[in-house]
């Protein structure tokens, strides 16, 4: 029933947002004359690479300087780029990564090689399923690029401020996914474009209804700051990227 749905749900999505796609895809490459798309080498189920399709939304040559984590004040952020990024739409063609089997619309965020091999034998069960387009920690840290700004190492500050509850939450999802589940969550990723405050509120219901650590459910809710935490499966907070 899932992969019918990302089926159908791919190619209509990818049909209904062609225009959209387009103009953006025209206006990327008039910016600088260069190829539009960015394909991303990331971890799909059970360690497989793939190559994840997003629209380019930094300056030609970015990947370079070997950091993986983006700041919202991240110079190689492109003009136009900064507008693919605030709408999500780097996220849209993914859709084809969907279509093809690669991802699924509903699963854990898939990370780039250098990160899997960090994680903890725990957090390994997190490529027990295909990887997704929006998932808990897509809603929840919406805001990654504001939480990583003005880092002066973001890759480490990403593995100490937001992979411990990123996992956590991954981990959450494979215990209790379901056809409703998904259904809600694309819902709710929807009414986050216009509302975060919104979808949290939601989400933290939902989390309330379900046996989890509260201290994730008090993440959740994104009232306080974030704070240094062993990733699940370690003790200790991560020192080095």
């Amino acid at each position: 029933m899932k992969r019918l749905i990302d089926i159908l749900a791919s190619l209509f999505g990818l049909l209904f947002l062609s225009p959209l796609l387009l103009i953006f895809i025209f206006l990327i490459y008039m910016q600088d004359k260069h190829f539009p798309f960015y394909v991303a080498k990331r971890v799909g189920k059970n360690g497989a690479i793939f190559k994840m399709i997003k629209l380019r939304s930094m300056a030609i040559g970015a990947e370079k300087n070997g950091v993986d984590s983006t700041s919202v004040n991240d110079s190689r952020i492109t003009p136009i780029g900064l507008k693919v990024r605030k709408y999500k739409l780097d996220e849209l063609t993914q859709l084809w990564n969907v279509l093809r089997g690669d991802m699924s619309l509903v699963g854990p965020r898939p990370n780039v090689k250098r990160d899997v091999d960090l994680y903890s034998s725990v957090e390994m069960q997190i490529l027990s399923v295909r990887p997704g387009i929006t998932d808990f920690s897509s809603i929840i840290f919406s805001d990654e690029g504001e939480i990583l700004k003005d880092s002066k190492d973001p890759d480490l500050m990403y593995n100490q401020l937001i992979r411990p509850w990123k996992s956590r939450l991954c981990l959450i999802y494979i215990e209790h996914q379901s056809t409703w589940l998904d259904l809600k969550l694309v819902m709710y990723t929807i009414v986050a474009i216009f509302s975060k405050k919104i979808a949290i509120k939601w989400l933290v219901n939902y989390f309330q209804t379900v046996e989890i650590d509260p201290l994730v459910t008090q993440v959740v809710k994104r009232e306080n700051e974030l704070f240094p935490y062993p990733p699940p499966g370690m003790e200790k907070i991560v020192t080095s990227r």
